[in-house]
C-alpha cells in the first residue's frame, strides 16, 4: 500500500483453513453455545416474533441478536440481525457501525477454509479505525481461535475482566 487512496478501507477480507468438515463449521457460527466456546461470552438469538432462540438451535434470517464478549463489561454489546443463513455454508449478518459481514465456508484442495468479509464500513476517520482496523485485528484473533478450538479444543480467549485492552478480548 503505497498511497491512501488506492486503499479500500469499506471493506476487507480474511481467510483461514480449519481441519474440520464444512457443517462442524458451519454450526460453530450458528449457534449461540457454540460460539460461546470460541468467539462471545453470551450469544442470545430471536426470531421476528421477538422470542428468544434456545443456545442449541441455529439461527436464521430475519432473526435478531445480542452479543457480549469476555475482557468486556455488560454494557459493551452488539446488537444486529441475521441477513442471510442458508443452513450449510453460508451466512450473513448486520454489524458494527453499519457494517455488513459475511461467511462463506467451502472446501478447496481437501481443506476447509472460511472467508469472512465486512463491507459497507464507513470511510470517515472514526470508520477506519474502529470499523475497519479494529475489526479487522478482532476477526482474525477470532477467526485463529474458531481454528484452535475446532481442531484442538484449545480457547485462547481472555476471560478476565482485570485484563483490559487485550487482543484476545
Amino acid at each position: 500500500m503505497s498511497n491512501d487512496t488506492n486503499y479500500d478501507w469499506s471493506r476487507f477480507v480474511l481467510k483461514i483453513n480449519i481441519k474440520a468438515p464444512v457443517d462442524a463449521v458451519y454450526y460453530a457460527w450458528t449457534r449461540g453455545d457454540e460460539l460461546e466456546k470460541w468467539f462471545l461470552r453470551r450469544a442470545l438469538f430471536h426470531n421476528p416474533a421477538k422470542h428468544d432462540l434456545s443456545t442449541i438451535q441455529q439461527f436464521h434470517a430475519d432473526d435478531t441478536y445480542e452479543w457480549w464478549w469476555h475482557g468486556h463489561n455488560d454494557d459493551v454489546v452488539e446488537k444486529g440481525k441475521v441477513l442471510y443463513a442458508n443452513g450449510v455454508d453460508k451466512i450473513q449478518f448486520s454489524f458494527a457501525g453499519g457494517a455488513l459481514v459475511t461467511v462463506q465456508i467451502g472446501t478447496f484442495m481437501d481443506e476447509t477454509i472460511v472467508m469472512l468479509t465486512q463491507e459497507k464500513i464507513p470511510t470517515t476517520d472514526i470508520g477506519r479505525v474502529k470499523y475497519h482496523m479494529d475489526c479487522k485485528t478482532g476477526w482474525t484473533f477470532y477467526l485463529a481461535n474458531l481454528k484452535s478450538y475446532l481442531e484442538g479444543g484449545v480457547d485462547l480467549r481472555n476471560k478476565n475482566l482485570e485484563h483490559a485492552n487485550m487482543v484476545n478480548s
